[in-house]
């Protein structure tokens, strides 16, 4: 090696040499990826070699400076000094992408899919960000000492050219080297970013990661996330397919609108109380899941466990995503997140409304609920935009309570502050409706110091939150249970997204969508678990129905308690995969083809019956008119019903 790097052609061996090494240091990070993340994905062959093709990508992006530095045909740069600061850019450059991907490893688990750039403008008003960051650099303390070990052996290997003082003729032989090095790399380049040479293909995106995986959720571990990155700025996040041309068509498989199915019924003034709890997933539940482990299973949540005897639950409920802002417009709004986060999209710009707004309208007084800072998350803006005439957060809280309650990262503790939403409530006029975002059970999973006996750490970090918020949950109930507005009042009580799971079945593509959704009704206790499919999007028209409400209004969902078990659905999307839930199966669909077909009973989704079942061709027809309807209303600005 030493002496290719003292001949003319020094610069495209050390460039070459280089590279190669920055290929090494990508596969480190995708092995550490899987290792962060092993209990649910899944490495093999067909992912190192979908991995190269993305990694080849994004490192001819991120290293272009770099290769146009090394090869610009100039002789006259050859010197130390020059060579240097290639080194510096070099280095610099590979580890900042070397960092991202060992960051992103630790959020996979929240989120189960590579990061881009929608996560600057989700966390672009909070304020506690340096603090989670210094706690994740301790806790992670791994992986700080990995990146050093990586940088300072890419800073080792790294090869310079060489090149000696020399006769004058040699050095036109050293410039059309690099000249003619360089316009060759220049379409290997393109291609590189490309994904391939032909005209056939287009730029790869994200959703090409899954030809080389079984399952959606292996996606991620073929991507890079600085690829998931740069692939993503300034994309149109909506594209309309072209499934359907006649509008009747489509719309008579699947519409969003509903046009008044109550209007034989009388509008019930009830109140209306929604609890969207953090990370709140099934699997912690024990009333759900009363065949695991043997039936041994218990769970975390004996409060809740005992609202659900008195309330009405599904056997099969879904969120319709994997973030809190994907869980604010599924909930509120109906509007589920398909490729992107709505709230961060251009669509959140269209017209549109939610519960708040339609119940606004009918007289209701209408106030939102977040124990975080004012602005986190965007929660403020897009209550204001759904209708929600009131907020309470975390400044309006200190302002009543004062200061004592903050949990030092992100918001008022859940048991403190559910106490102040059943008192403030008290002093709305009804009807009202409301809804509160709780946030204890959320990263960096702390409690306070008072219950960290009562709830010591469990096998995973998020339980003893999950116990601290159940109890938080049932000292709301017990309190709100005294107050005269109680029993004329319908709760829903869901999670915004599901999180950290210890079991098989929950860490499966379907698995990580398991969320509750209970409808408990003061005045009539059902106690009742309906067989039935369920999803975030439901909530709004199903306590719509509930009212009585006979206006037209859109949302994705349905009225489940209103509809027969056999037409109920749920549908999610994740890393580039449409997930459908509907009858007996589980259809996947990456917006070309059924990528899987598996039985809803098939908990661990082993066996892929794609081809094999005759329903599969039904399930395609009604998915694409639920996405085809979704992106054309979306980009047509078509959310609300036409006058």
């Amino acid at each position: 090696m030493k002496k290719l790097l003292n001949k003319t052609y020094a610069p495209i061996v050390a460039l070459v040499w280089n590279l190669l090494l920055v290929f090494l240091v990508y596969q480190i990070a995708r092995l550490e990826y899987y290792m962060e993340n092993r209990e649910y994905l899944s490495y093999s062959f067909d992912v190192f070699r979908g991995g190269l093709l993305f990694d080849t990508s994004a490192i001819v992006y991120t290293n272009v400076l770099y290769i146009v530095m090394m090869l610009f045909p100039l002789h006259l740069k050859e010197n130390n000094v020059y060579h240097q600061l290639c080194k510096w850019v070099f280095i610099i450059v590979n580890g900042i992408a070397f960092a991202v991907n060992l960051a992103d490893s630790v959020y996979f688990q929240y989120t189960m899919r590579r990061t881009t750039t929608s996560v600057f403008q989700e966390f672009s008003n909070e304020g506690n960000l340096t603090s989670i960051i210094g706690k994740e650099f301790l806790s992670h303390w791994y992986l700080v000492l990995l990146f050093v070990l990586v940088m300072v052996a890419l800073w080792i290997c790294y090869a310079k050219p060489q090149l000696q003082s020399r006769k004058i003729f040699s050095w036109w032989k050293y410039d059309l080297s690099c000249l003619v090095s360089l316009l060759l790399l220049v379409p290997l380049s393109i291609a590189g970013m490309r994904g391939g040479f032909t005209t056939a293909v287009r730029p790869i995106t994200l959703s090409n990661a899954n030809q080389y995986v079984k399952r959606p959720l292996d996606a991620a571990l073929v991507l890079n996330t600085p690829f998931s990155l740069i692939r993503s700025i300034g994309k149109n996040v909506f594209s309309v397919p072209r499934y359907y041309e006649n509008e009747e068509e489509m719309a008579r498989i699947y519409s969003p609108l509903h046009k008044g199915e109550s209007v034989d019924s009388v509008f019930t003034r009830k109140n209306v109380v929604i609890l969207i709890v953090e990370s709140f997933g099934r699997e912690y539940i024990g009333a759900f899941n009363k065949d695991l482990e043997g039936g041994k299973y218990k769970g975390y949540t004996p409060c809740v466990d005992s609202l659900i005897s008195k309330s009405t639950t599904f056997r099969y409920s879904f969120c319709n995503g994997r973030k809190s802002i994907d869980g604010m417009p599924s909930i509120l709004s109906s509007i589920p997140m398909f490729v992107e986060p709505f709230i961060l999209t251009p669509a959140s710009m269209n017209d549109y409304t939610g519960l708040a707004g339609i119940l606004g309208a009918e007289g209701y007084e209408t106030a939102f609920f977040h124990g975080a800072e004012n602005g986190s998350m965007g929660f403020q803006a897009f209550a204001q935009k759904t209708g929600f005439q009131h907020y309470y957060g975390r400044t309006e809280y200190e302002a009543a309570k004062g200061t004592a309650d903050f949990d030092g990262t992100w918001a008022i503790w859940d048991e403190p502050f559910l106490q102040y939403y059943a008192e403030e409530m008290g002093k709305m006029k009804e009807p009202f409706m409301t809804a509160v975002f709780t946030a204890s059970s959320h990263h960096p999973f702390a409690i306070p110091e008072k219950y960290r006996a009562q709830f010591p750490e469990e096998h995973l970090p998020i339980q003893k939150c999950i116990r601290y918020t159940d109890m938080s949950i049932g000292k709301f109930f017990d309190t709100a249970s005294r107050q005269p507005w109680f029993q004329h009042t319908i709760f829903v009580l869901t999670s915004d997204h599901t999180n950290m799971s210890d079991h098989a079945e929950y860490q499966t593509d379907l698995g990580g969508f398991c969320s509750p959704i209970i409808i408990y009704e003061p005045s009539k206790p059902v106690g009742e678990m309906q067989d039935k499919i369920a999803q975030q999007i439901d909530i709004l028209p199903t306590v719509l129905g509930k009212l009585g409400y006979s206006k037209p209004y859109l949302g994705f969902g349905i009225d489940v308690l209103n509809t027969p078990k056999e037409q109920t659905w749920a549908v999610n999307y994740l890393n580039g995969i449409y997930q459908y839930v509907y009858g007996d199966y589980v259809l996947q669909f990456d917006g070309t083809q059924t990528k899987g077909v598996y039985r809803l009973d098939d908990r661990l989704m082993k066996n892929n019956l794609k081809g094999k079942v005759k329903e599969q061709a039904q399930l395609e027809t009604t998915l694409k008119a639920i996405i085809q309807q979704y992106m054309e209303r979306m980009t047509q600005n078509r959310l609300v019903p036409s006058k």
